[in-house]
């Protein structure tokens, strides 16, 4: 391993830093040891031990820093840049299946594109963008894993901060000193940030004109003094073996409300003060949306690949898949997920260098697939559930039923298939319905609807604002200038 990439083990101990995670009413002594942390925490490290070793491919010398770097925080500039980044990207996903979300590279990606337009950040008193440049790389230095809360807690859909009539529910800055800023209020859905090492914190809902005092980006520790996490109910503990609840025994990731009581931030991890326009202007006035996104579809496609994978063994095992309904099924999923997977590949290949000479996936296919995941992701899962039937549900209790003298051979004998012994036919069904019926399921399904925020913006901002009307009207008005009510009928 290279002695500059960050290791598993050094990311863990990195973890025992004083943080202040709030779960069922305590504090959480050691998230490397709480049942609800260690098991993703764990994943986490596996990743990085993937990428400190130079035969994984994962790594490159960033022209940044002219040191050894992880490809998925660089900064693409060419296809080839982008091509090597996606390979990057998705040797993380395929160690995960697409189950870890917010894994290190998908903040990561946001924090890039930034640092590829850092005088967006700068104002009239402070030069911001050198803040932006400095944080990118260190991320490329140090291999952090950063996590980011930037949607409002939900108070009120109905109007923003500034008119819930209670000062500084959400994030904002309540002083500013010679230090720093001063941030109090909180702030949501904080993915990850408990086994994290810092957590960015702004926001990408639109800021009404009275909002200023909301109009934020800082970076800051986990243990930074006076920042809380509160996490939701965990799943990894109730499962009750890897063998039963393969994916929740693994991949729960932590979802957390971040709450900040006067918190100082100092100057150098402010990235915008008070200013309504660089807060909007960050991820769409700079490549940093499109890479984040683009990092998320490549995970999304290899998730879903999996989950076709599963759907596929299952009818193999009962023997339906020669049954024509079954095989409309399978060809009904393989067209979704190809679908998805020819978006991603489609944004590579009609990637653009951007005036800041960054080579950004193309917008119209990246989007168009965005667009789709509050469908497609629930059309899946519906599609697994038809081919799985009553099968997740005449299931051992779980795997002491296999090994107990008393239960298993009755088990082994009655749940089985022809060529496929009863405990790996329990533990592929096991495995789907940690896909399809379990809270680690339920939360997925939520998770992957609003991904990107709600729906209605992914389709009615993103997938519209950049699928090129524009040349599709003129198109059409070309056709109609074509012919006018005197043009004679046609002869047949």
């Amino acid at each position: 391993m290279h002695a500059g990439m960050r290791t598993g083990k050094e990311y863990l101990s990195s973890l025992q830093d004083g943080r202040t995670v709030l779960l069922d009413g305590e504090r959480v002594d050691d998230v490397t040891t709480h049942p609800a942390f260690a098991p993703v925490a764990t994943v986490i490290a596996e990743l990085y031990d993937i990428a400190a070793d130079p035969s994984q491919g994962m790594q490159y010398v960033a022209p940044e820093t002219g040191e050894t770097a992880n490809r998925v925080f660089g900064i693409p500039r060419s296809a080839a840049d982008l091509a090597a980044r996606r390979a990057a990207i998705q040797r993380w996903a395929s160690h995960t299946h697409g189950w870890v979300g917010r894994s290190p590279d998908h903040v990561g990606a946001f924090l890039a594109g930034f640092a590829a337009r850092p005088e967006l950040f700068d104002t009239d008193d402070r030069a911001f963008g050198e803040n932006v440049t400095a944080y990118h790389q260190r991320l490329l230095r140090e291999d952090l894993f950063v996590s980011y809360a930037i949607i409002p807690p939900q108070v009120s859909r109905a109007a923003t901060a500034s008119g819930w009539g209670e000062d500084f529910l959400q994030a904002g800055v309540v002083d500013q000193t010679d230090e720093g800023i001063v941030l109090r209020g909180s702030q949501m859905l904080a993915t990850g940030a408990a086994v994290a090492d810092e957590v960015l914190i702004t926001c990408i809902k639109p800021l009404g004109p009275d909002d200023e005092d909301f109009a934020i980006s800082v970076v800051l520790p986990v243990n930074a003094e006076g920042l809380k996490l509160y996490c939701r109910r965990p799943y990894a503990p109730a499962a009750t073996s890897a063998f039963d609840y393969p994916l929740t025994s693994r991949y729960d990731e932590p979802d957390a409300l971040v709450v900040l009581d006067d918190v100082v931030v100092p100057w150098e991890r402010v990235f915008a003060n008070r200013n309504l326009s660089v807060v909007r202007d960050q991820f769409f006035g700079t490549p940093a949306h499109a890479l984040g996104n683009w990092q998320a579809q490549v995970r999304f496609a290899t998730k879903l690949n999996f989950i076709a994978g599963i759907a596929r063994r299952v009818t193999q095992v009962n023997g339906t898949d020669k049954i024509p309904a079954v095989a409309d099924k399978l060809g009904e999923l393989a067209s979704v997920v190809a679908g998805v997977q020819s978006g991603v590949d489609a944004a590579e290949l009609t990637a653009t260098l951007d005036p800041s000479g960054v080579m950004v996936p193309g917008k119209q296919a990246l989007y168009g697939a965005m667009g789709l995941q509050p469908e497609t992701y629930p059309r899946v899962i519906g599609i697994l559930r038809d081919l799985v039937g009553g099968g997740v549900l005449q299931l051992p209790a779980s795997v002491r039923d296999l090994t107990s003298e008393l239960t298993s051979p009755d088990v082994r004998h009655y749940i089985q298939s022809p060529g496929v012994e009863s405990t790996e036919r329990v533990k592929l069904f096991k495995l789907a319905w940690d896909v399809i019926g379990s809270e680690f399921a339920g939360r997925h399904q939520q998770y992957e609807m609003f991904y990107a925020g709600a729906p209605f913006v992914v389709r009615g901002v993103y997938a519209f604002r950049n699928f090129g009307y524009d040349a599709a009207v003129a198109d059409v008005e070309s056709f109609l200038s074509g012919y006018t009510v005197e043009t004679p009928d046609q002869e047949a």
